[in-house]
């Protein structure tokens, strides 16, 4: 497969947060991430966030901006109509000067679509493109792996197929030897201050994904509890990136080179 893609701008040891609004965003570099995976809907996974969100942090930013392109919570697997959608959001990134996007497609069978994720590479270019966690739902993530490789991603997003990272160590440590450096391998999901260096120390990894965040409550003096907006149970709080939970996993991390 010939393919033209582009090579990570920033590798290495650090923190990606997973950032769910511009605010995220701002603490994410504040407490001293590397970049930060922009998206909205953390409930259904997360999924593409505003041009608005996007802009901003680009404009405001210094670290690595790199929007999510999903179009929807729920399977990977997109109607042709799903696909024009993220195919008009990387343009939208492109044009915004995004440093990378994060994205992934998967066939009905369970394994990458590699069609499709030719396609958007070439349209994204000269941006790198990751793969996000749908790489945990495909049907053998060695081969998916090798795929991810031979398309040009730059790295992949994994919980090692496990709930969450740390219950995957031994399936990420073997991917991480596989890919020998030719793909970046980064743990995520459940990733905490106090699970991170031991994540790192078992699987070898260098730089590692996490929400790091909290619940706000509210200041709403007001409070209607007859109606409701969503499916949330309690709607007088919402989620956002923490300062002091990326502050102490950064620190931990630039501790131990």
């Amino acid at each position: 497969m010939n393919i033209i893609y582009a090579k990570s701008p920033l590798g290495g040891w650090g923190l990606e947060v997973c950032a769910n609004s511009f605010a995220s965003a701002l603490v994410a570099e504040k407490g001293g991430a590397i970049r930060v995976e922009l998206c909205e809907n953390m409930a259904e996974g997360g999924t593409t966030p505003s041009y608005a969100t996007i802009k901003l942090s680009k404009e405001r930013l210094t670290i690595q901006v790199w929007p999510i392109i999903r179009p929807r919570g729920g399977d990977f697997l997109y109607s042709d109509d799903e696909f024009e959608l993220m195919k008009e959001d990387i343009k939208i990134c492109k044009a915004l000067n995004c440093d990378g996007i994060v994205t992934g497609i998967l066939l009905a069978n369970g394994e990458i679509d590699k069609k499709r994720c030719a396609e958007l590479i070439e349209l994204a270019y000269p941006m790198p493109m990751a793969f996000h966690r749908a790489f945990d739902m495909s049907n053998n993530m060695e081969k998916a792996l090798e795929d991810l490789i031979e398309l040009g991603f730059v790295r992949v997003l994994t919980s090692g197929g496990a709930e969450n990272a740390y219950h995957g160590i031994e399936i990420l440590a073997k991917l991480i030897d596989q890919a020998n450096g030719r793909i970046e391998v980064m743990p995520g999901a459940g990733i905490n201050p106090e699970n991170i260096l031991e994540i790192a120390s078992k699987t070898g990894a260098k730089s590692f994904h996490s929400s790091a965040r909290i619940k706000i409550n509210s200041k709403m003096q007001y409070r209607n509890q007859a109606s409701k907006m969503g499916s949330v149970a309690d709607e007088f709080q919402y989620e956002q990136t923490s300062l002091a939970l990326v502050k102490q996993m950064t620190e931990k991390l630039n501790a131990n080179p």
